[in-house]
């Protein structure tokens, strides 16, 4: 067995040179400080601390050396490497601790916020305005009645005493349904269920019908073309105005407080007779402001017709008009809730902007 090389020089080793391990050391320590993540450093160290990085070849080169060489390579290479450790060792706390930091402020969670919960829907408030209504009238003991959309002009008109010729028969008041001669039209009150309450039902009658109505108004902001009412009809022996002033009264009171101030205004319809419209005072302006456009400076607000049924309207229906008297009213719903929460243009109830069903909640 010869004996070991001791002539040989690790400098001629080119991996050994100190030239090689510096410039090793140099370019992992630049590769490490551009690192801009955790992942990028996890790429970077194989490269310059793996087992196949420079330093690492250089390591191996150093059993081949004589005793008296391997000293000296030995650390000149150890030093290298822990350079490159010390800086990868670093460079991560740094990467961490920004990881740490973006963490807390991306995720920072503010336990005094409201949950992001999936809001709740809302009933429409005239909904609830005409389930009020209701609510009222079967606790005085009436019976809630329902009639068609669309309905027969005989029903709509000439069961309620409407002569041909009446204006509002015309197209330019109420909606016909095509063909013209079909004889259906859009319901333009919910009177035509008082006749038909009247057949199916009999006397004596106490009824209440809330439902939508459809006329040719223009779109304002206390008029819609499509609209709510409750319509009420009451027969039986013996009855007055005083029994209609004395139901309305009670309506007016239930819906808007003690206090309200109401008033019947002599006026015609062809279904009651004496006949008046209920009027309320002017919720905007309190009948102070000649300007107002919700009272258009009256003071006033007409909220519906009443009056005594006609006595044509109880002999087309079987109601005995000798034996029997009846009054009959037909309110806005609409107005009503206008009246109540202090709403000043209709259009806000047809828009579809959920704000303003929220403000409602599920209560009015």
């Amino acid at each position: 067995m010869s004996g070991p090389n001791t002539s040989y020089d690790p400098v001629e080793v080119a991996a050994l040179a100190p030239a090689a391990v510096e410039e090793a050391v140099d370019a992992a320590l630049a590769a490490i400080a551009a690192a801009s993540s955790l992942e990028e450093l996890k790429a970077v160290r194989p490269a310059h601390q793996g087992d196949k990085s420079p330093l690492a070849l250089a390591n191996r080169e150093i059993g081949a050396l004589p005793p008296s060489a391997k000293a000296e390579a030995g650390k000149r290479v150890g030093q290298a490497r822990g350079r490159v450790a010390q800086a990868l060792t670093a460079r991560q706390g740094e990467l961490e601790a920004e990881r740490d930091e973006r963490i807390l402020r991306e995720e920072t969670l503010d336990v005094t916020q409201r949950a992001a919960r999936r809001p709740l829907g809302r009933r429409h408030p005239i909904e609830l305005m005409s389930e009020r209504i209701a609510d009222l009238f079967v606790g005085m003991g009436w019976e809630i009645a329902e009639g068609p959309e669309v309905e027969a002009e005989w029903f709509n008109f000439d069961a309620l005493n409407f002569d041909a010729d009446h204006p509002a028969r015309q197209m330019q008041d109420t909606f016909y349904l095509e063909p013209a001669d079909a004889g259906l039209v859009l319901r333009t009150h919910t009177s035509p269920v008082q006749a038909r309450s009247l057949i199916e039902r009999g006397v004596p009658l106490y009824v209440a019908a809330i439902g939508r109505v459809f006329r040719t108004d223009e779109l304002d902001a206390t008029h819609m073309p499509a609209f709510h009412q409750v319509e009420g009809i009451a027969v039986d022996e013996g009855l007055t105005m005083a029994h209609l002033k004395g139901t309305l009264d009670r309506l007016a009171t239930s819906l808007f407080g003690e206090g309200i101030t109401t008033r019947l205004r002599p006026s015609y319809f062809p279904f009651t007779e004496p006949s008046a419209e209920m009027d309320l005072r002017c919720f905007v302006c309190r009948g102070e402001d000649p300007d107002c456009r919700t009272c258009k400076g009256t003071g006033w607000i007409e909220w519906g017709g009443c009056g005594m049924v006609n006595r044509n309207v109880l002999t087309a229906s079987g109601g005995a008009p000798d034996r029997y008297t009846g009054f009959a009213f037909g309110m806005g719903i609409d107005r009503a809730l206008m009246f109540r929460t202090g709403v000043s243009d209709m259009r806000d109830m047809i828009e579809g902007d959920v704000r303003f069903d929220a403000q409602f909640g599920m209560e009015i």
